[in-house]
C-alpha cells in the first residue's frame, strides 16, 4: 500500500501525459481535426466574454436556430492546453442541432483554480445572456469538459447562480458531463509535477473541490473515466457518484480501451458510447443503458458479486 501523500506514487497516478508516451500523436491529432473543423464549418472565434484577453470563445452555431447550448471546457490540468486545440469535438454536436460555446481561460501558474472557476461562472453567464446572437436556446444550456474541464463542469452544476447574481436562474446549467474528471483537488496539492504550477492551498480545495461541495439542487451529472486510466483516475470519478448520489450522478461508468486522451477523441465520433451520452444530455433524452457504473457490483457466471 502507497503511503497517501508518497510523490512518486501520486505521479503515477496523476501524471496522464507520462503515462500515455503517445500523447503528443493525440494533441497533434486535436489541432490538425480543430483547424480543418473552423475552415469547414460556419464559426465566430475570439468572442469577448470578459475584460482579460485570456476570456474569449469561439463559437459554432448550428444550422438551425433554437437548439440547445453546448460549452465544452478543455482541459490540460489548469495550467495547458487551448480552445483552439478542441474546435474538432464541436462538429458533432453542432451537426446535431446545438449551438457550441468553447471558452478560453486564463492558466495556472499565472492564476489559481478558483480563479478560473469564476472565469467559466462569466463565460456561463454570457452564454446565457448573449447566446440567442447564434440561435442558442439558453434555457437549454448544458456543459462539457474533459480533465480539468471536467472539473470546471461539475463546478457550473454546483453554482449557486442565484447567490453570484440575482438576475440569472437558479438552474442556468440543465446538466454536464465530465469525461477523466478531476473532482477531488486535494492529491494535486502533493503531486510533485503539478503542485508547484497550482498552489493550491486547504482553502482553495476545500472551496474548488466538486467532491468536497454539497450535491447540485438541480441538473444531472453524467461521469465517465477511460479503462486504461489510473487507480486515481477512476477514484475521481466514483468518489463524485458516491458523496453526489446517483439521483444526481445517475451515469458513472467506464469506456473500455481509452486512456486519458483517446477517450475524449470518442467525443467526437457518432455512435460511440460517449456521444450517445452527450446527446442524450444536450437534448433531455432518456440516457441510453450502457456499461455498469464504476465501482458497481456484477454477478460473475457463478453468481458471486463482486465489483468492476
Amino acid at each position: 500500500m502507497q503511503p497517501r501523500w508518497n510523490g512518486d506514487w501520486l505521479d503515477r497516478m496523476y501524471n496522464a501525459r507520462a503515462a500515455v508516451p503517445q500523447h503528443p500523436w493525440h494533441l497533434g491529432r486535436w489541432a490538425l481535426a480543430s483547424q480543418d473543423a473552423r475552415e469547414a464549418h460556419p464559426c465566430e472565434l475570439d468572442v469577448a466574454y470578459g475584460d482579460d484577453a485570456s476570456e474569449r470563445l469561439d463559437v459554432f452555431p448550428a444550422d438551425r436556430p433554437g437548439g440547445p447550448a453546448v460549452v465544452f471546457i478543455h482541459g490540460g490540468y489548469w495550467r495547458a492546453l487551448d480552445k483552439a486545440d478542441h474546435s474538432f469535438l464541436a462538429v458533432p454536436l453542432r451537426n446535431a442541432g446545438a449551438c457550441v460555446f468553447v471558452p478560453n481561460y486564463a492558466l495556472c501558474p499565472a492564476v489559481t483554480i478558483p480563479d478560473i472557476v469564476l472565469q467559466m461562472v462569466r463565460a456561463l453567464a454570457w452564454v446565457h445572456r448573449h447566446g440567442a446572437r447564434w440561435g442558442a436556446d439558453a434555457q437549454r444550456l448544458v456543459v462539457i469538459g474533459h480533465s480539468a474541464g471536467a472539473h470546471l463542469a461539475a463546478m457550473m452544476l454546483a453554482c449557486r447562480w442565484t447567490a453570484w447574481d440575482a438576475t440569472l436562474p437558479a438552474q442556468l446549467v440543465r446538466g454536464a458531463l465530465g469525461i477523466s474528471g478531476l473532482y477531488d483537488l486535494e492529491p494535486l496539492m502533493h503531486a510533485p509535477f503539478i503542485r508547484d504550477t497550482l498552489r493550491l492551498t486547504p482553502d482553495d480545495v476545500a472551496r474548488a473541490s466538486p467532491a468536497w461541495l454539497p450535491p447540485p439542487r438541480h441538473g444531472r451529472m453524467l461521469a465517465v473515466v477511460g479503462a486504461e486510466e489510473s487507480a486515481e483516475f477512476q477514484r475521481q470519478t466514483t468518489t463524485l457518484r458516491r458523496v453526489w448520489g446517483e439521483r444526481r450522478v445517475p451515469v458513472c461508468e467506464t469506456l473500455p480501451d481509452c486512456n486519458h486522451f483517446s477517450v475524449l477523441e470518442q467525443l467526437s465520433l457518432p455512435g460511440t458510447r460517449l456521444h450517445q451520452l452527450a446527446l442524450a444530455l444536450t437534448f433531455g433524452a432518456r440516457v441510453p443503458r450502457g456499461q455498469p457504473a464504476v465501482g458497481a457490483p456484477r454477478v460473475t457466471s457463478t453468481g458471486a458479486r463482486r465489483r468492476c
